[in-house]
């Protein structure tokens, strides 16, 4: 099964304002678009996904992630990120009815694209499926096959509300790159040991990270 990745990224000025006690606010925008650039590069080069949509209205990250090869999807509903995810994926489904979409977190910058395959090539045998983050609370990944809504419920503890609806739990061992998303400094250093991609490489190299 090939799938369409729907990704949300809210305005890179408002991203990322947990990673305050690691980053100033002159600093936060340029790491939530270099985690966005290293995952949409690696979801592209996964075998098991078709086309990426990215799901913002930031003029920035609409460039950068275009010439990536990423396809944008305007945030119309502005009402936050399942509303997102909702209009990203019938956005997706308008063109192509028969599409397999999977909802992606924009800030999984040690990504690896054959770790997602597996993550995914996993959900193809369920309607819809999930995969819980590293802390074991949120959601990383949302699945729906072909005939299924995504029907997201991202936000706090979001792995018991997409169980609760239904979605069944991936419990697969060996793909880290998939779970590891960035929201505080403790995340960072996490994923910098897992190994990150070139621009989150780039954009951390000057940063003094508590606890390296």
């Amino acid at each position: 099964m090939q799938w369409t990745l729907v990704i949300p990224l809210k305005p890179l000025a408002r991203a990322k304002s947990r990673l305050s006690d690691t980053a100033s606010d002159g600093l936060r925008p340029g790491l939530a678009l270099a985690f966005a650039q290293d995952t949409v590069s690696a979801a592209l080069a996964c075998p098991a996904v078709a086309d990426v949509a990215v799901v913002t209205d930031d003029p920035l990250a609409t460039r950068e992630l275009t010439a990536l090869g990423a396809r944008i999807v305007p945030d119309e509903p502005r009402a936050g990120l399942n509303a997102a995810l909702t209009h990203g994926a019938a956005a997706v489904r308008a063109q192509h009815p028969e599409s397999a979409v999977a909802a992606l977190n924009a800030d999984l910058p040690a990504l690896r694209p054959l770790e997602l395959a597996r993550v995914l090539d996993t959900a193809a045998e369920f309607p819809r499926a999930f995969l819980a983050d590293a802390a074991a609370i949120g959601t990383t990944l949302l699945s729906a096959g072909r005939g299924h809504e995504l029907r997201p419920a991202f936000g706090t503890d979001s792995r018991a509300r997409h169980r609760a609806s239904g979605a069944v739990e991936l419990c697969l061992a060996g793909v880290d790159s998939v779970r590891q998303d960035v929201d505080t400094g403790e995340d960072l250093r996490a994923a910098l040991a897992l190994g990150v991609g070139p621009r989150t490489a780039a954009a951390t190299a000057g940063l003094l990270i508590r606890g390296q």
